[in-house]
């Protein structure tokens, strides 16, 4: 018998174990890192290729398929129309919006035999503009909204956690087209409420951030994070109901203090301070605060930073922030961006003799802080809580020496402001609304309002209602399938396997015949073809020499919700229904089972 029969009628698909294309492993595989990866692996529902890529197998095709139905079935709700674009792409269109060089290692850039240069697709906003572009002209073809589910392919430098950051994986991403500001925020909100829906069906607990909008560009940016212990990203929220990714946080910034009778900053010896900590031990030792003890919050630590460019050249900032402080390089990325970020080496030092290492402090018009003139040329930003009249211990740009003392807006000031200090629980929401606490998440989608920037570059426009021509405006709309896959599998577990949500189990039910006794498989048998009459979705394991130990670990291992038992009961008539979830088998009458079954599946 094929491994999968399909009854026509109903629709119902029966898979044996006898013949399906599974392995399942006993013991986690090395490279796993986190829960969803060892136990995708351990049940056959995927297979590792290569680092942050994975063949898919039977149980994981069918689960995934269920993953993508769900977010089809929202996005045609949301008035949404599937589309497919190619994944290898050609560089043209993405040198025009820029982003050939500004995704720098990040992609996958090849040749053809022409010695034409490719991609493999990190995300689609370029085609689907040009798309529209070709086929549009008139506002009256607009509102649009076109999407696909499609693999994306990103060069990770460290691909980890299975399905959480691979190198291929497989995303819906939708745009929506607009003539009008207004078009563009009503499509955004319904699609923003579909997310809900597709997250509320998956099951998956969200929290809507604001986020920053990094290489896609525009304004509005919202990320769905999904709460969890392994999440690569810090969220804040307070209780008035403030949230936001840490590095769209804004630091509300203090009022300026009136420095009129602020005394003198005073230049000091502090041999052997390279350090916070050692500058804050000899300033209490040496120079006792009027009340109370110096702290690292009273000093000015002054970051020296790396840029590099699109264009490859590098150049150097320097950054204070209260020494309490430690830089977060997410956000520095943020700040920065499309620049890289890192900190400045020992050459960088070596070549600007004015920045001395250990005892750096501000630019001051004054003079009052050395090296002035051979370090003008290098930008110096201040963090948002540095605001005129407050006071800082700082170095003094000598070997050696610090300043107490020094009066930001009196003795120095800088080039801006920049967000890259990390952001602590109790730090005050920029609403008002209270304390911020935080939280790991994992991003489960992310909606944009792009605007024009990719209509502008690619000369998207249609006529408006008087005629005229105006660009259109767009939206961007994305959810990983393959990470939301994993997170679903993350979050439905126990020690001893998947435990999958009705919505997305490969199957409806698990039917194991245990034993070697012919009656029990007829039995089996039976019960298969009633439940398929009834609609139902079943894996048999139909094994004839497989201990019932072996085939019970492998139905908790493949974590199919509702489990059907046929064994040595079936002499008194009886099977036994298993519900996976929370452990508990009831004796059922072999004549009531199919029907109790079904009804058990469709209860959800």
């Amino acid at each position: 018998m094929d491994a999968f029969r399909c009854r026509i009628d109903s629709v119902a698909v029966s898979a044996r174990m006898t013949s399906l294309f599974v392995r399942t492993l006993r013991e986690d595989p090395s490279d796993a890192e986190v829960t969803s990866h060892r136990l995708l692996v351990r049940a056959g529902y995927i297979r590792r290729q290569a680092p942050g890529i994975f063949a898919w197998l039977p149980l994981g095709l069918r689960v995934r398929a269920k993953v993508e139905a769900i977010i089809r079935e929202e996005m045609a709700v949301a008035g949404a129309q599937e589309v497919l674009f190619p994944g290898l792409l050609p560089r043209e269109p993405y040198e025009a919006t820029g982003r050939w060089e500004e995704y720098g290692d990040g992609i996958f850039r090849l040749k053809d035999r022409k010695d034409a240069d490719y991609l493999l697709a990190p995300t689609h906003e370029e085609v689907f503009t040009l798309m529209v572009k070709d086929l549009y002209s008139s506002y009256k073809d607009l509102p649009l909204t076109i999407f696909q589910i499609q693999d994306k392919y990103r060069d990770e430098a460290r691909p980890r956690a299975g399905l959480l950051r691979g190198r291929e994986f497989s995303m819906k991403d939708a745009y929506s087209f607009d003539f009008t500001d207004e078009g563009l925020n009503e499509s955004y909100q319904v699609q923003r409420d579909a997310y809900e829906r597709i997250f509320q069906r998956l099951g998956l607990d969200y929290v809507i951030v604001a986020a920053d909008a990094g290489a896609m560009g525009g304004s509005k940016s919202e990320e769905f994070l999904h709460p969890t212990p392994i999440g690569e990203d810090t969220f804040v929220r307070s209780a008035g109901g403030y949230t936001a990714n840490v590095e769209a946080y804004t630091t509300p910034a203090p009022a300026a203090i009136d420095f009129t009778d602020a005394p003198a900053a005073e230049i000091f010896d502090s041999p052997e301070t390279p350090t916070i900590a050692t500058l804050v031990a000899l300033v209490n030792e040496r120079l006792p605060k009027p009340s109370g003890e110096w702290t690292a919050a009273d000093t000015l630590k002054n970051v020296v930073l790396s840029l590099t460019h699109l264009d490859g050249t590098r150049e150097l900032v320097v950054v204070g922030l209260p020494g309490d402080r430690e830089v977060d390089l997410k956000r520095a990325e943020v700040a920065f961006q499309p620049a890289e970020v890192a900190a400045a080496t020992e050459a960088d030092f070596d070549a600007n003799p004015s920045l001395v290492k250990g005892y750096i402090g501000p630019w001051s018009p004054t003079g009052l802080i050395l090296g002035l003139e051979s370090a003008s040329s290098i930008r110096y930003l201040l963090d948002p809580r540095v605001v005129d009249g407050t006071s800082w211990i700082t170095g003094a740009n000598e070997n050696e020496k610090h300043v107490v003392g020094l009066v930001a807006g009196r003795d120095f000031i800088a080039d801006g402001t920049v967000e890259i200090a990390e952001v602590r629980e109790g730090d005050p929401a920029p609403d008002g609304s209270g304390p911020v606490t935080l939280d790991r998440g994992t991003e489960i989608g992310h909606v944009f309002q792009l605007g024009r920037k990719y209509a502008d570059a690619l000369g998207l426009k249609v006529l408006d209602p008087n005629g005229k021509l105006v660009t259109v405006t767009m939206g961007s709309y994305g959810i990983g399938v393959t990470r939301n896959l994993a997170l679903v599998a993350e979050a439905n577990n126990d020690d001893r396997g998947l435990i999958w949500p009705r919505a997305v189990s490969p199957f409806d039910v698990h039917l194991v015949a245990t034993g070697k006794d012919e009656a029990v498989y007829t039995a089996a048998d039976a019960l298969l073809a009633e439940m398929e009459s009834q609609g139902l979705d079943v894996l048999y394991d139909d094994r004839p020499k497989v201990s019932p130990g072996v085939k019970f670990g492998d139905a908790e291992l493949i974590g199919v919700p509702t489990i059907l038992i046929v064994g040595r009961g079936i002499a008194d008539g009886e099977v036994e229904l298993w519900d996976r979830r929370t452990g508990e088998r009831t004796p059922l009458p072999v004549a009531e089972a199919a029907a109790r079954v079904a009804s058990v599946v469709r209860a959800g």
